[in-house]
This record gives C-alpha cells, structure tokens and sequence, in this order.
C-alpha cells in the first residue's frame, strides 16, 4: 500500500476538521457580542408575542386607513383634524407594534443561536482532540521513523488506520458542517431582524414627532375657547380629592353624566305664536316629552368599535384574581412611552392625576357606558372634550409601564374583550 496518498489524505482531513472546530469557535465569540432581545418565559411565550405584535400591527394599520378615509369624507375642519389625529396616534401604534415584533423575532433567533452554541460545544471537544493528534501525526518525518527500530512497521499500521477512519471522520462532521451553516444563517437573520428593529424605531421617532406637532397645532387653537373646560376640569379634580376611591369617582361622575343626559333630553323652550290668537287655533306643534323611559339606555349597545388602549402584552385578564380582590379590567404591558388611545368615542369626564394610578382618563360612552384608562405618564386631552374612537389619551410611563382599562356600564365592569373589534 503506498504510504505517501494515505499522509496527504489525512492532512489534509485533519485540516479540514480543524477549520471546522476554529468556525465553531468563532461563532461562539461572534454570538457573545450580538444585540441581546428582551427575555421572555419559554420559546412558546415568545412566538405567541410575535403573533401577538403582528396581529395588533395589522389592525392599526387598518385602523389608520379607516380613520384617513373618513377624514377625507369629513365636511367640516374640526371632524376632519380629529379623524387625522386618530389616525397618526393609530400609526404609532402601528410602529409600536412593528418594534414588539422586531423584537420578539431577536429573541427567537438568539434562542436558537443559544442552544446551537451548546450543541458545538459539546461536539467541538473530540473533534479538538483528533484534531491535534492527527496534526501532530501528521507532522513527524517518515526519515525519523526509518532510523528508529520497530517504528516503520506501526507508522504503516496507523497510516492503515487512517486511511479507514477518514470516511467515519467525514461522517461524524456532517452534522457539525450543517450546524455551522446553520449558525451562519441564524447570524445574517439576526443582523436583517435588527436591520428592521432599526427601521421602525426610526419610523416610531418620526410619527411621534409629527403627532407632537399636530396636537400643538391644536392646544394653541383651542387655548381660547378653554375657559368652560378649565372650569369643569377643575370641579373634576376636587371631586377626585373628595371621594374616597377610585370607584367613588367613577360613579360620581356616572352621575353628573345622567343628570347631563335628562337635562339634555328636556324639550326647549316653545316658540311664540306667528300672529295674536294662533296659540289658541291649535296651529303650534304641541310639546313632544322626549325624556327616555328608564330602560330606555338598555338598548343602547356597548361602544363600537371597541380597541385596547395600548399595544402590549397582557399582564392581568379580567377577572383574574388580585389583592384587591377579582380584577375589574384588563392590564397591558406596552413600550416604554407607547401611545394611548381612546378606546372608544366619547367624551372626557376626567383627565389628570389620581392617587396610586397615575394619571387617568375617564370617558363617558352614549347609553351608560364608561372607560377608565389608568397608569399614563402624560395626559393629551381635557375635560369635556369629545374624542372619537382611537383619539390620542396621552402616553405610558418611560419604565416598564402598565396601563389598565376598565368598561363598566351603570357602574358594573364589564369584560371589554367580549366588544373588541
């Protein structure tokens, strides 16, 4: 059998296995430096966020396409700016969702990249050993093994060896060869997943910038008609310092807004006679009671559309239990200063500070319905203004914020997933 084929075959397999296990060795340096994702309990919790973010990316989407085409159909200025606020806050929600995703898909890559790391890792370690003994086998002069006694005949026996083992060392790196290809197409993915991460920050920055400056536009036109507001909000506040808790404040207000509501439905003053004596021909429209019999508001349905508040991931479902007892609304965890919007049309009977919930939006829904939003950071919006639905509240906190919304109707809480559209 000639010897010198056998040497150049298992150089040249040695070397081969070498640069296998210093690519392994590199991906694991290369993996300790990249963009770490937000960790998440299980790989089952990070995919269910992922489809989570994408499915609320689409529905602002298609929320902001709805909000634009009904501010092109608008007659007048102020229906038309309102839908055009709506539908900017909807977009931010929408690269808000676009960044939750982008994230999650970080995290599932460097889950897989972790468990691929593990894997050569336990594999590299043989092939490091056979590895060294074949470069130094290969290394020793066939002239050295002639000079000394005995050695020729176990150079051409483990030459023999060799040359057997060459295929089974092939084998055995097959899989370690599709691993590290592996790992080379886990690191391109990760560099386009944090390529797009990258692109919707920049898109979320500049929405929220133009959104920032449409509701400058706005405060400033709406400074001089704000005295009525001013006045309603300041009576709101003090009733917030008068009750005892949240829920007190709540059905205050549910009341003030009933009284509002029968005082509205009064019939108006009637209108003097055209000419002497036609009041008594009968000719004046008689007096139409307008005032809704008491079940009149239970055919009234719940506000619709109905959305969340926020993009996040759900901290606390309704009804689940609480130190204070079942919980009465659903609590989400958005990014750190997401936007918050009206979940419904409405108008605003409370905006300001509350104790132990941050700042709070209270909104009054036609037929008895209301929507405690809690936990912003900032409030956007005044009392007695009327918003439509997704209309901007204001925004989270900058630290792992979490922001709760509440449906009641006549002061009961009501699931609101039942009414999301």
């Amino acid at each position: 059998m000639p010897d010198t084929p056998i040497i150049g075959q298992g150089s040249h397999v040695s070397h081969r296995v070498l640069l296998l296990a210093l690519a392994a060795l590199a991906f694991a340096a290369a993996a300790a430096n990249a963009q770490r994702a937000p960790a998440y309990g299980s790989s089952g919790d990070t995919r269910a966020a992922l489809a989570s973010a994408l499915q609320e990316r689409a529905a602002a989407e298609a929320r902001s396409e709805r909000l634009d085409a009904e501010a092109e159909r608008a007659q007048d200025a102020a229906t038309r700016s309102a839908r055009q606020t709506a539908a900017l806050a909807a977009r931010i929600q929408q690269a808000e969702a676009g960044v939750a995703a982008a994230r999650a898909r970080i995290a599932i890559v460097e889950g897989q990249r972790t468990r691929l790391r593990e894997e050569l890792g336990i594999e590299q370690r043989p092939l490091v050993r056979l590895t060294a003994a074949l470069q130094q086998f290969s290394r020793r002069p066939v002239a050295l093994s002639v000079l000394r006694p005995g050695e020729v005949q176990d150079v051409v026996y483990l030459r023999a060896v060799l040359h057997n083992a060459v295929p089974q060392v092939q084998a055995s790196t097959q899989g370690l060869r599709a691993r590290i290809a592996r790992a080379d197409a886990l690191r391109r993915e990760a560099a386009a997943t944090a390529s797009a991460l990258q692109s919707e920050e920049a898109t979320l920055g500049t929405r929220r910038r133009e959104l920032a400056e449409v509701e400058t536009r706005q405060r400033l036109a709406a400074r001089a008609a704000g005295r009525e507001a001013s006045r309603e909000a300041e009576r709101a506040l003090a009733l917030a310092e008068e009750v005892r808790d949240l829920d007190g404040l709540v059905d205050e207000l549910d009341r003030a807004a009933a009284l509002r509501r029968r005082l509205a439905a009064l019939p108006g003053p009637r209108p003097r006679p055209g000419a002497p004596g036609s009041a008594a021909s009968g000719s004046a429209e008689p007096a139409v009671d307008v005032t809704p019999a008491p079940d009149a508001t239970a055919a009234v349905g719940a506000p619709s559309p109905y959305i969340l508040p926020v993009t996040g991931r759900t901290l606390t479902g309704f009804g689940a239990p609480q130190a204070a007892g079942l919980s009465r609304g659903i609590t989400l965890a958005p990014l750190a200063g997401a936007q918050v919007v009206a979940p419904a049309a409405g108008r605003v009977a409370f905006a300001g500070p509350y104790r132990g919930y941050g700042r709070i939006v209270i909104i009054e829904h036609p037929g008895g319905w209301t929507s405690l939003v809690t936990g912003l950071a900032r409030t956007d919006v005044a009392v007695g203004q009327q918003l439509v639905g997704g209309a901007p509240l204001g925004v989270a906190g900058p630290r792992q914020p979490s922001v709760t919304v509440e449906l009641r109707r006549d002061g009961e809480a009501v699931n609101p997933v039942r009414f999301l559209s």
